[in-house]
């Protein structure tokens, strides 16, 4: 890695990420303790996964009432899983009961886990997508829901039901984040999100994703710093290199190999107009045979190096340069240790190393 020094580095919000796609809520006691400790290291935000485990919004409210400062995000809640007014109604509950420390993350999940578990069809992401916002804002407007579009109409055509306002004080402001990867859905974030929740992402490829939103944003009459760019950080810092790097490509091969179906994964899409696409797809090629040690051992180490912080601590720091350079405005970080107190001693070490990165 290089160690030249990157232009344009500005300070990095710091935010934790806790669950997992399939997390069971065990050792809950020790996510509890490492959001305190990420509290009192002055992290910005929590937040907090679902799709076929632990959903997301639970964890966040019992964490509203052992903090006292950081904001509370789900990251995200699937919009097939809930209405878009119930997805509202919860906003403004948490934001009610955490004294307006609630941010909402939204996102469409993918077709194996919304018609696998939730039996909704997958079809026209986008559109439902933008539908679904824009009712979500009504209801935190304050405003009666009275909506008709593709997807969606309300009150329910013959039947009974009447337009409705939560009875809950309007937030107008509450931020919405959408997780996002696909160029069009990039380009909606830009145009109706106030943040984006991105993965896969690799600085030096970061017009593939930054354009898109650049583009989206300019269409609604904003630039590109009107939208909080927060990004997930696989940080490790050991001055055993290989190690890490051996460790890293097993994630990896999951990412492009396991994360969703053979015909959709968005990860892999992502990496692949990023600079990777050959390498992608033989990864995912062996993953979906069954050989996945043949799919770790085939990601190179430098994929690993440009998609994931982790190196000396020096290293390290040139990668969280690299992001700020790129127009990163924060890094989410996930626990990363054996034990609760291995965790906490990790989130400390890499708190430390992202800011004496971009205190120059």
């Amino acid at each position: 890695m290089s160690s030249t020094p990157w232009p344009s580095v500005s300070p990095m919000k710091i935010s934790v990420s806790v669950g997992s796609a399939y997390y069971d809520g065990e050792r809950w006691a020790d996510i509890v303790e490492y959001v305190k400790a990420a509290e009192r290291l002055g992290v910005d935000t929590v937040w907090s996964a679902e799709a076929w485990g632990m959903e997301a919004v639970s964890s966040l409210g019992y964490l509203a009432a052992v903090t006292d400062r950081i904001k509370l995000g789900p990251g995200i809640m699937q919009i097939s899983a809930r209405t878009p007014a119930m997805t509202a109604m919860t906003a403004l509950s948490m934001s009610q009961l955490s004294d307006d420390r609630f941010v909402l993350g939204l996102g469409v999940s993918g077709p194996q886990v919304v018609e696998g578990l939730h039996g909704e069809a997958f079809a026209k992401p986008l559109s439902r997508l933008r539908e679904y916002i824009e009712i979500v804002r009504m209801v935190l407007r304050g405003e009666r829901v009275v909506y008709e579009g593709e997807h969606y109409v309300l009150p329910r055509p013959g039947g009974e039901g009447k337009a409705l306002r939560s009875s809950i004080r309007p937030r107008p402001a509450l931020p919405i984040y959408l997780a996002t990867l696909g160029p069009k859905s990039l380009e909606l974030t830009g145009e109706l999100a106030d943040g984006w929740l991105g993965t896969s992402f690799i600085p030096e490829a970061a017009d593939v994703f930054l354009d898109p939103i650049r583009a989206g944003a300019a269409k609604a009459g904003r630039s590109l710093d009107d939208v909080d760019i927060q990004i997930n950080a696989q940080i490790a810092v050991s001055d055993d290199v290989d190690k890490l790097i051996a460790r890293s490509k097993q994630g990896m091969a999951f990412t492009l190999g396991g994360m969703g179906s053979a015909k959709t994964n968005f990860y892999n899409a992502a990496y692949s107009r990023a600079g990777w696409a050959d390498i992608a797809q033989e990864v995912q090629r062996m993953w979906v045979e069954g050989d996945k040690a043949a799919a770790a051992a085939a990601v190179p180490d430098e994929m690993v190096l440009q998609a994931y912080l982790i190196g000396t601590e020096d290293m390290v720091r040139q990668r969280v340069r690299a992001c700020s350079a790129a127009g990163v405005s924060g890094l989410r970080l996930g626990p990363n240790g054996a034990t609760g107190a291995e965790q906490i001693e990790n989130l400390e070490r890499s708190v430390a190393v992202i800011r004496s990165a971009t205190q120059l």
